[in-house]
């Protein structure tokens, strides 16, 4: 069984809250919210493949006279999706690396998406010092890391997961995706938190089995359907709180911090925000459980998504950590994630 697990250190997920327009596959359907689902705090596997390449990163090619910046000079800028190439769909580095190849010094004729909208630019290829063409960028068709299941409506397995969007980690920008899916997964271990230096979960995916898809990635969350209901055949569902039946005080978070055991810990919310918050925040939580500041030192990066219960009811999911102060953190309403989802 361990020759079947792939070990993934997982990387920070940047958490802003950007406006982006994010691609809906074919025959994903609008979800009524559920009034009861099954709140789950499994860690899992999380796989996205981008619709097209994302710019990460403009740089030089170092040619016979000097740097020369193609893309850059073109008008490309970092956060643009290049979707296709020639007429060609780019869907991989590989194909974009064919692509200029191909043009043997010729203009490249690029289509992306920049801002929600597409634009058109051409971007002459430069030999560098060994020959080959290249335009100057640095590009990322998918992302990988760790993230924890929020809930599940037993009826669809219909999920929602992190309670924020999966960004690029060199631009910020959330990733425009065309396909994901979600792997079985354990944590193998733990870097703690502590002030100034967030701390995070590390896990092994177990790539030979898909517990399901993802089919948005969105500013509140990821969001598809558990095919394997392995997470949640024998959990119990609660009822789902609006963001008016929350209130300030004690709260318990459901999280995946060893293994596959997932715990129910003491946290207090100690501040509710309003609507209208600039920041897009809704609750701030303190973890008070010392079972669980003994091992994590607080919220840790992996642990977005564990769900947030109160009064017995389903009311939100961890998003953040402070970096200043890893016993603190915001969470999403559940309302929000459940608007997302009905869209």
């Amino acid at each position: 069984m361990r020759s079947q697990w792939k070990t993934a250190r997982s990387k920070r997920i940047v958490t802003a809250l950007l406006a982006v327009a994010f691609f809906l596959p074919a025959g994903l359907q609008a979800r009524a919210a559920p009034e009861t689902v099954v709140p789950v705090g499994r860690a899992a596997g999380i796989r996205l493949t981008a619709d097209g390449v994302m710019v990460v990163r403009l740089s030089g090619v170092q040619t016979s006279v000097g740097l020369v910046y193609p893309a850059k000079q073109a008008g490309l800028r970092e956060g643009d999706m290049i979707l296709t190439a020639d007429g060609k769909k780019i869907e991989s580095n590989e194909g974009l690396q064919k692509a200029v190849a191909g043009a043997d010094g010729k203009a490249v004729q690029l289509t992306l998406r920049r801002d929600g909208m597409q634009n058109n630019l051409a971007v002459t290829p430069v030999a560098d010092t060994s020959g080959a063409y290249r335009i100057g960028v640095m590009v990322r068709d998918s992302m990988a890391g760790i993230g924890t299941i929020t809930y599940v409506d037993p009826a669809t397995g219909a999920y929602g997961s992190l309670g924020h969007g999966i960004c690029d980690t060199e631009t910020g920008a959330l990733l425009p995706m065309s396909k994901g899916t979600v792997t079985e997964a354990e944590v193998t271990d733990v870097k703690r938190g502590q002030s100034g230096d967030p701390g995070e979960l590390h896990g092994a995916f177990n790539l030979q089995r898909d517990m399901g898809t993802v089919d948005k990635n969105t500013t509140s969350g990821i969001f598809g359907v558990l095919t394997d209901d392995a997470y949640y055949a024998k959990l119990k569902s609660v009822p789902v709180a609006q963001s008016s039946e929350i209130h300030t005080g004690a709260a318990q978070i459901l999280s995946n911090v060893e293994g596959e055991q997932v715990q129910a810990y003491q946290v207090e919310i100690t501040k509710l925000y309003g609507d209208d918050d600039e920041l897009g925040r809704c609750m701030l939580l303190h973890v008070t459980d010392p079972a669980l500041l003994a091992k994590t030192g607080g919220i840790v990066q992996g642990m977005s998504g564990s769900p947030v219960l109160q009064d017995g009811k389903l009311i939100g999911a961890v998003t953040h950590v402070l970096v200043n102060d890893p016993t603190r953190g915001y969470a999403i309403f559940i309302e929000r994630m459940f608007d997302e989802m009905e869209k």
